[in-house]
């Protein structure tokens, strides 16, 4: 997103209320990263090919991205004319520094 960029308006979505007061404006909507999730799970599937996937999820802001990311991939997965093994495992840091 450039610094320039002005977003959205915030009238044009459902704020909480208990954040309506916090906001000025939305800079990608929800739709958007959805969009982008689905096709980051296609690409993967794409270049794992048949490979074995090995999902590891950084706690705890990566979970809800993960699960998204994860439900995809199942979704591409079961509708796939050959199935892909998936192991999934959790690493929590202590500092992201």
């Amino acid at each position: 997103i450039k610094d320039e960029e002005s977003g959205y308006n915030k009238n044009l979505f459902c704020i909480p209320k208990h954040y309506e007061d916090d906001l000025e404006r939305v800079f990608i909507p929800h739709g958007l990263i959805l969009d982008r999730t689905e096709r980051l799970a296609r690409d993967i599937m794409q270049e794992m090919g048949s490979h074995h996937i090995v999902a590891l999820c950084v706690l705890k802001g990566g979970y809800k991205f993960f699960a998204d990311l994860l439900d995809h991939i199942k979704v591409l997965n079961q509708n796939s004319d050959k199935s892909v093994p998936i192991t999934v495992d959790f690493v929590r840091m202590k500092s992201y520094c």
